[in-house]
């Protein structure tokens, strides 16, 4: 008989929900951590930054000058910000230890329980993994029927750069200054390097640089979401490189000496107190030993898999280590999944139609589905409707007009939902209602004549799918710069073409 019915390896957002679901079931569980509770997602990640990301924008707003009063003597250290980071961060570490203390025993009427063990897991075979540097001092070893992998990933780096932690940083090294740099570049311009961009940029005690190698700044959305972004960030004081390639960067005299070359061919050589690396992650695979058991892995050390199942059958594997979108929200979902196929039958494959994200950017990004450009490379015909936020009354009242709703639905009567983007304030509060409509392929329409309540942003929303049925409050015809309506169809080449 195996140690536990289910052993779960990492105790980030996607492992914590795995293990959680199992124990649902009734399971004997082990959640394995080499690290703290949490993982990047609570730590140098999704909860981290976010808070930072707040504290930011609070700040921010607080020296503005345009709401009928002025406060003066603000006061601004980074060790207090960090501080309150840390605090929001360890609110959640206690809570996670909460939930493992008290169910670490089997209740009255409930056999589940869950045991943390602490260290590094590595594969002996495909039922037992050898645990070391633990608490005990030695290594020990734990069979399981089934293995969850959620072991998530770190920040990747550069082989020719020297990474110190304090001069030359990642994401993961932001918390651990001791003040506000003087000056900062970050090399990446994807959604990592962009929201720290926003960050730094909003507590204004820093000048910072962006290294962009593409044409813009959030390749993977609509030229007009960039737009914004970069205009709205350049407004703040940010140097964007656009298509800029880094030629060098080194510590030169406890500071960070960068070569960029220009799309010209011309180089320029800039001096910045501190640098930070967002090039993407890496997933954390290379240790667990998979190859020598044969779970099939990606060039880039993800793990293969089929509906959250690895090609070992009692071996499954969840959130970044998956390949899929390396989100909070997706670990969890592919979590409580992978636990519900061990535990129980007939469970429908996940789907990802629905997936949504927050762009912790200025202003706040919510996405949901297709964007145009995707639906362009899919060749998908489309209706768009884009209704900026200088008409909802919402934004208007907290004088921030900045952003607009994008609604994209098929070109047809039915109208089904293809995706929606959301910039400004309080922009995500609109991804719930289109994920259930997209989820169950309803049609735009029904949002219509919803009775929202006012003043709310939803509200735009709500005027994207009037226009696309000529019902809107206000009209295309009159607020041509703000308001936009076209149907999307394609040439015999496959070169779009608005059928307005």
């Amino acid at each position: 008989m195996s140690d536990y019915d289910v052993c779960v390896i990492g105790a980030g957002p996607a492992g914590f929900a795995a293990a959680m679901r199992a124990w649902d079931f009734g399971k004997r569980v082990a959640l394995v951590e080499k690290a703290e509770l949490g993982g990047a997602g609570v730590h140098n990640g999704a909860l981290s930054s976010k808070t930072m990301w707040e504290l930011s924008r609070d700040y921010r707003n607080a020296t503005r000058r345009d709401r009928g009063f002025v406060a003066n003597d603000l006061e601004l250290h980074y060790a207090a910000m960090a501080e309150a980071v840390d605090t929001a961060t360890q609110t959640k570490v206690k809570q996670i230890a909460r939930q493992l203390r008290e169910l670490s025993k089997p209740r009255p009427g409930c056999p589940g329980s869950i045991n943390l063990v602490h260290g590094n897991a590595r594969f002996t075979d495909a039922n037992h993994i050898s645990i070391e540097g633990g608490a005990a001092g030695s290594a020990r070893t734990i069979s399981a029927s089934d293995f969850i992998i959620a072991t998530g990933s770190r920040p990747r780096h550069i082989p020719s750069i020297n990474v110190d932690g304090h001069t030359i940083m990642t994401s993961d090294h932001v918390a651990s200054l001791d003040e506000f740099p003087r000056s900062l570049v970050i090399l990446g311009a994807g959604v990592v390097g962009c929201e720290f961009a926003t960050i730094f940029a909003n507590f204004g005690q820093t000048k910072v640089n962006l290294i962009d190698r593409a044409e813009r700044i959030l390749p993977f959305e609509d030229a007009d979401i960039s737009r914004l972004c970069s205009t709205n960030l350049e407004a703040k004081g940010v140097t964007i490189h656009h298509r800029a390639k880094l030629i060098d960067m080194r510590r030169v005299d406890g500071q960070v000496e960068y070569t960029i070359e220009h799309p010209t061919g011309g180089r320029e050589t800039i001096r910045v107190e501190k640098a930070m690396i967002s090039i993407g992650r890496v997933v954390n695979t290379d240790s667990l030993g998979l190859e020598e058991i044969g779970v099939k892995t990606t060039e880039r050390g993800q793990i293969e898999v089929t509906d959250a199942q690895s090609s070992v059958p009692n071996i499954w594997a969840v959130g970044d280590v998956s390949g899929n979108a390396a989100l909070v929200s997706v670990g969890e979902i592919e979590g409580r999944h992978a636990a519900e196929r061990i535990c129980g039958p007939g469970v429908k494959p996940l789907c990802y139609d629905n997936l949504s994200t927050i762009m912790f950017l200025d202003p706040e990004v919510a996405a949901i589905g297709l964007n145009e450009q995707e639906a362009q490379k899919q060749r998908i015909p489309y209706r768009v409707a884009v209704y900026n936020y200088t008409l909802v009354n919402r934004a208007i009242a907290m004088r921030a007009t900045d952003g607009f709703v994008k609604l994209l639905v098929t070109d047809d009567d039915e109208m089904r939902i293809l995706g929606m983007r959301s910039l400004g304030v309080h922009a995500s509060t609109s991804l719930e209602a289109v994920s259930l409509m997209i989820q169950h392929g309803r049609s735009a329409r029904e949002l219509a004549e919803l009775l929202h309540p006012h003043p709310a942003v939803t509200e735009g929303l709500q005027d994207c799918v009037r226009m696309l049925t000529g019902t809107s409050i206000f009209k295309p015809e009159v607020f041509r710069r703000e308001l936009r309506l076209s149907r999307i169809g394609y040439a015999e080449d496959g070169t779009p073409e608005s059928r307005t």
